[in-house]
């Protein structure tokens, strides 16, 4: 669940961006503060840090992508293989039964 602080420097990351301003630490404390929006005092130097690093436009155009997000494609691929793993042990247990019980007895009965 994202944080009234984080959803205000993500508005405010986003207006500046798309007002083709660079986003700085003074630049998204002053959004804020224009909002009337109380945060914790860390978050507008750590959202400028970032995406000084990424750019909002690359954020942006690669949200599907899994080379802009590692965490997430990293969640994703930790996901998957749990949830075949309970689809394969569901099928050999109905096999398994469905095995035995095909005709009522069994080839060496």
């Amino acid at each position: 669940m994202v944080s009234t602080s984080e959803l205000a420097c993500i508005y405010s990351a986003l207006i500046l961006h798309d007002n083709e301003v660079t986003v700085t630490e003074d630049k998204l404390n002053a959004m804020i503060k224009t909002a009337g929006v109380t945060i914790e005092p860390f978050w507008p130097s750590l959202f400028a840090k970032a995406l000084a690093n990424i750019g909002v436009n690359n954020l942006i155009c690669n949200v599907g992508a899994g080379s802009s997000a590692p965490a997430a494609a990293a969640v994703v691929s930790n996901a998957a293989p749990v949830a075949a793993e309970g689809k394969k042990e569901e099928k050999k247990q109905e096999e398994s039964e469905e095995s035995d019980n095909d005709m009522g007895f069994g080839l060496f009965e």
